[in-house]
Formats: structure tokens, C-alpha cells, sequence
């Protein structure tokens, strides 16, 4: 019975992976296509590679992304790193359980709902500052963090709770400054949280649609956003091209965050021995 269940549920996972990835294997394989066809592969060819550098609109639109992603990333690693760190420091019970729920609940809400409602706000304050054209890089940026945030304070708690006060508290004893002291002898233990915050902001803000669909303006246009508006045409190879190297691009992130979490584990393993 043992034997069945474990190969029934290898071959379960293995059916998920395949629903998962198979799509993308295919969209990486067409990048490929020395055709425009969607269906036949005609042949090997770097030539929606080359197309894809020549697209300007597409080229415009993956820097803005980028440059969206890092922002958003940096900031809400700064503002999760010192929401945890209060929150860990906060004395009152009810607030932390109360701060936490709130935390979670831009994680939990649909995020059409979060894009409107963020759209609404933008423009109320657009109209008390008399203000029509409000939308743009810094409401995306706003947005972005508002659903980033949560994933970073949600990974540093963790680190937090795991390090021992003792070690703070006898450097600050020693003559250590508070500020000084957090950044020598906190910082370095709980920096494998941060940094998974880190990428995780940036991956968000990379692939989000709908919450920048909603908050986005004419002057600032994301990838997806892109990509979206060529639906009403044909959406050509070139366009599997780049998916496929954003693809790739996250991977090699997740890899390197993996090892060096690994790394990180082993150490506290072998002080801790």
C-alpha cells in the first residue's frame, strides 16, 4: 500500500509539473521557429532573437519594467525590513496579531479589487491637488509596493524570531551603538530573509497586469501591459523570445536565492553544532 501511494503520488507531481511547464517549454521551443507559425516547426532560427532587440515599443517597455521592478524591490525591502524589526519590537500583543492580519491582507485580496480601488484613490487625490493626468511611474511604484510589502515583512519576521536577543543586547552592553549594533550583529542573520523579500518584490512587480493595468498612465507603459495590447492583433515570435528570457532571467534569480539560502542554513547549522 505504502509502495502504491508513494508512486501514485510521484506520478501525480510529475503529471502538475508537465500541466505547469509544458506550456512554457513549448513558447520557448516557437521562440525558436524560423517561421511565424505558431503550430509547425519549419526549422532552428535566431531570427525573432534578432527581431526582439529591433522592436523599440517591446525594448521601451522591458526597461520601464525593469526599472519598476528594482525601485519597487529596494523599497520594499527598506519599509519590510523596519515594519518587521517594529513589529518584532512591539510589546503589546493585540497590535502585532492586529499589524499581521492587516499585513496579510493584500495577499489575500483579488487583485482587480486592489488595482480599482488603488485607480480611485490615485484620482481623488488627483482632483484635491486639481490634478487630471495623475497616473504614471510613481502610482505604479505606490501600487507595487503596496502588494510587495507584505511578502518581505513576512519573510524577515521569521529570521527575527529565529536570532537570539542575547547577542544584540550584549554588543549594545559592550559599548556597541543601537543603530551599529543592529547592523553588525542583526543585519547579517537576518539578510537570507531580506534578500528572499528582495527577489520576491522584484518578480511581482516584473509579472503584475492587473494592478497596473488599473494604475498605470500613458506616459509609463510595463511590459505586460505591452504585450497585452498586441492581443488584438497577432502576437508574434518575437514576443516568445523575450517571455523566454524573462523566463530564464527569474530562473537563474530562484536558483541563486535557493543556494545561497542553502549556504546560509549550513553555516547556522555548523555554528549552532
Amino acid at each position: 500500500m505504502k509502495k502504491r501511494l508513494f508512486h501514485g503520488s510521484r506520478l501525480y507531481m510529475i503529471l502538475i509539473f508537465i500541466f505547469l511547464y509544458l506550456p512554457i517549454v513549448v513558447m520557448a521551443l516557437f521562440s525558436f521557429n524560423s517561421s511565424a507559425s505558431t503550430y509547425t516547426f519549419t526549422g532552428f532560427s535566431l531570427k525573432w532573437w534578432s527581431e526582439m532587440f529591433k522592436n523599440e515599443a517591446a525594448m521601451r517597455a522591458l526597461y520601464n519594467t525593469i526599472i519598476l521592478a528594482v525601485a519597487t524591490a529596494l523599497c520594499s525591502m527598506v519599509l519590510g525590513t523596519l515594519a518587521s524589526v517594529g513589529l518584532f519590537n512591539a510589546k503589546n500583543k493585540l497590535y502585532k496579531k492586529s499589524m499581521m492580519t492587516v499585513t496579510n491582507i493584500p495577499m489575500m485580496n483579488p487583485e482587480i479589487v486592489t488595482g480599482i480601488s488603488m485607480m480611485l484613490l490615485f484620482a481623488f487625490a488627483g482632483a484635491l491637488v486639481n490634478r487630471t493626468n495623475v497616473l504614471g511611474f510613481w502610482t505604479l511604484l505606490i501600487a507595487h509596493i503596496t502588494f510587495s510589502l507584505p511578502y518581505v515583512i513576512l519573510n524577515v519576521t521569521p529570521k527575527l524570531k529565529q536570532f537570539d536577543m542575547n547577542v544584540y543586547e550584549a554588543a549594545v552592553d559592550l559599548g556597541c551603538k543601537p543603530l551599529a549594533a543592529f547592523f553588525k550583529v542583526v543585519m547579517p542573520n537576518i539578510a537570507s530573509g531580506i534578500v528572499t523579500g528582495l527577489v520576491m518584490s522584484f518578480t511581482l512587480s516584473l509579472d503584475d497586469f492587473i494592478i497596473s493595468y488599473f494604475t498605470n498612465g500613458p506616459s509609463f507603459q510595463t511590459l505586460p501591459i505591452y504585450i497585452f495590447s498586441l492581443t488584438k492583433k497577432r502576437v508574434k515570435p518575437d514576443m516568445y523570445a523575450l517571455s523566454t528570457l524573462i523566463f530564464i532571467v527569474i530562473l537563474v534569480l530562484l536558483i541563486l536565492m535557493n543556494v545561497a539560502q542553502s549556504k546560509v542554513d549550513k553555516k547556522g547549522k555548523s555554528a549552532a553544532g
